[in-house]
């Protein structure tokens, strides 16, 4: 690697690791503020909450970086271009081509770095953060056991306990629900149990009575009990796995799907099969949008009123570059055969990278030529 190499690559490193730290730190917490607010109405603690917005932060990084990687690019040029720095070295005889080298060998850290989160730190995260939820889902002490206040785990029924024994025992418990209409019902008892079950956990309540008023006949029926278990599996809620577990599978199983994993994941092999694809395109793109940035300014040369043009042009590149990430997956569950498309982005991007550059090395390609005249001179 030339001097002239490692200086730009340099530039292009140190400016992709602040812009990415920037937009990490946007939206993680953005991300943590929404979850802070749902953690603590649950009553978990710090620990917990900490630990699944660590857990988050794979999935973020790997959404991040090619917004990075493809503004260093542009930071990196439009300085280097506004300082006269790639005019002195184009005059030594190098190339646009010869200039993207450093841009290549950046984009393919960027795209090294993309395919370790893709393949390997978001599925484990991910799948790691599926079971937390999970845990947390049915951990009743977070979402109930809270002495001398009613909670409303759900908008028809409040929830009270008095207080809780140090060994898991509720004293004083107080349920009121109306889920019908026509009727309300309140259970209070001296003393409850949650027990788990194959049918999901249960209020074991002891002493107790159950009143159930009929608005419509305006009586009130009582019920003692010694002991009643109510079916307390409505209240937490239960962790949908659906689309959300594909993310923690990992790429050679979305690739080569078995059945059981089909069944499990509630997914078709299609469906799987583009995710695994889609894992690897996003790795590529984080090699392309650097290229394609460092393109879109490079073949302006030195101009002394600025780069803007070409860095709104580069803006522009990079929507289309997201319309045909788009359109290339809806063009691909079309069928099993139509997979290639979701590398639309990717090729395309490098095609229109490509072209960039070799107009770049013509700087006449979209200027007029002088027309000649008959006396021998130039029009």
């Amino acid at each position: 690697m030339g001097r002239f190499d490692r200086y730009m690559l340099s530039h292009c490193l140190v400016l992709f690791g602040f812009f990415s730290l920037i937009l990490v730190l946007i939206y993680w917490i953005n991300r943590a503020v929404s979850l802070f607010d749902q953690l603590i109405a649950d009553g978990q603690s710090a620990w917990v909450f900490l630990e699944l917005t660590s857990l988050s932060l794979p999935s973020i990084i790997r959404m991040v970086l090619p917004i990075s990687a493809f503004v260093a690019a542009v930071y990196v040029t439009n300085r280097m271009s506004s300082e006269s720095e790639l005019t002195v070295v184009q005059a030594t005889g190098y190339s646009p081509f010869r200039l993207a080298r450093p841009v290549v060998y950046f984009g393919l850290i960027v795209a090294l770095i993309m395919s370790i989160l893709t393949h390997v730190l978001v599925p484990l995260s991910t799948e790691r953060l599926i079971l937390r939820q999970a845990e947390i889902s049915q951990n009743m002490t977070a979402r109930l056991l809270t002495p001398g206040e009613f909670l409303t785990p759900s908008p028809d029924v409040t929830f009270y306990i008095g207080e809780v024994s140090p060994n898991g025992e509720m004293l004083d418990v107080f349920i009121s629900e109306s889920s019908s209409a026509t009727q309300s019902t309140t259970y209070t008892a001296a003393r409850a149990y949650l027990v788990r079950t194959d049918n999901g956990p249960q209020l074991v309540m002891v002493d107790g009575l159950t009143q159930t008023l009929n608005f419509e006949t305006d009586r009130l029926l009582t019920t003692e009990f010694e002991d009643f278990a109510y079916d307390v599996g409505g209240l937490i809620g239960e962790v949908t796995t659906g689309s959300t577990s594909v993310n923690g599978l990992s790429t050679w199983a979305l690739l080569n799907p078995t059945p059981e994993i089909m069944e499990t994941s509630n997914q078709t092999a299609l469906r799987l099969k583009l995710v695994g694809h889609d894992r690897i395109a996003q790795a590529a793109l984080g090699f392309v949008a650097g290229l394609l940035g460092f393109s879109a300014l490079v073949v302006g040369g030195f101009s002394r009123f600025g780069l803007w043009r070409y860095i709104v042009l580069a803006v522009g590149l990079v929507i289309v570059l997201k319309v045909l990430e788009s359109s290339g997956t809806s063009i691909a569950r079309g069928g099993e055969a139509l997979w290639p498309f979701v590398y639309l982005a990717s090729i395309g991007g490098t095609v229109i990278s490509v072209m960039l550059l070799y107009i770049a090395t013509r700087p006449y390609f979209f200027k007029r030529r002088p027309k000649a005249v008959p006396d021998g001179g130039v029009a």
